[in-house]
């Protein structure tokens, strides 16, 4: 098993920016593709971001395309979700969750998913 804990999550500003982390323990990080999903009041929880074991596979979804990036530390069990002009639509709970590969894959589906933190929240005001 692995435990993963996000953190970064705050309130800001439309058009600022941040960055949320999630720090991995349990087993050996880079056997681990990531994700970033997030879930706001009403709404499903929705794919943001993957990358794959090495990070050199990301995928992101549309509404975040150009302004989020997802990147890894394998040496500090870390994944990272740098969130740039933020927008109103962001506000959510976001949560990263870890998947067992043997491949540079990535995945867009929750239920692709074995891990999943306890969520950070990130809320954008105008």
């Amino acid at each position: 098993q692995v435990q993963l804990v996000e953190s970064g999550g705050g309130v800001v500003q439309a058009g600022d920016s941040l960055r949320l982390s999630c720090a991995a323990s349990g087993r050996t990080f880079s056997m681990y593709a990531m994700g970033w999903f997030r879930q706001a009041p009403g709404k499903e929880r929705e794919f943001v971001a993957a990358v794959s074991r090495s990070g050199v596979n990301t995928y992101y979804a549309d509404s975040v395309k150009g302004r989020f990036t997802i990147s890894r530390d394998n040496a500090k069990n870390t994944v990272y979700l740098q969130m740039n002009s933020l927008k109103l639509e962001d506000t959510a709970v976001y949560y990263c969750a870890a998947r067992t590969t043997s491949g540079s894959y990535i995945y867009t589906r929750g239920d692709e998913y074995d891990y999943w933190g306890q969520g950070t929240q990130v809320t954008v005001s105008s």
